[in-house]
């Protein structure tokens, strides 16, 4: 079975940025999408964007311009750079993989493997 680890996350000034990494084990990357979500108290798991098998990218309107996922094959790993960060950015970040088409690539029933996640919090 995939499983994911992610890391990077911690406490930063409004304006600041983060890089997040997903790693995979027991499987590789290739022939999945990955996907990023955020999650705030309270709140729902949010599609924050993600990397299909095909190679091309997807993010929500609210961190376009500032978040960046990118992938190092050598490393089993994906990235989501965060630049530009303000208050509204703090959950708990996810990365999950999952053969997902693109009618679900939004939503979490689109992913199959999750990982534990990793908290940001952006604090003055």
């Amino acid at each position: 079975q995939v499983q994911l680890v992610e890391s990077g996350g911690g406490l930063v000034q409004p304006g600041g940025s983060l890089r997040l990494s997903c790693t995979a084990s027991g499987g590789t990357f290739r022939d999945y999408t990955v996907g990023w979500f955020r999650q705030a108290p309270g709140k729902g798991r949010e599609f924050v964007g993600a990397r299909r098998a095909t190679g091309t990218y997807y993010y929500a309107d609210s961190v376009k311009g500032r978040f960046t996922i990118s992938r190092d094959n050598a490393k089993n790993t994906v990235y989501l750079q965060m630049n530009g960060l303000n208050p509204e950015d703090t959950a708990l970040y996810f990365c999950a993989a999952g053969r997902s088409i693109l009618s679900t690539m939004r939503s979490e029933t689109g992913y199959n493997y999750w990982g534990q996640g990793t908290q940001v919090t952006v604090s003055s």
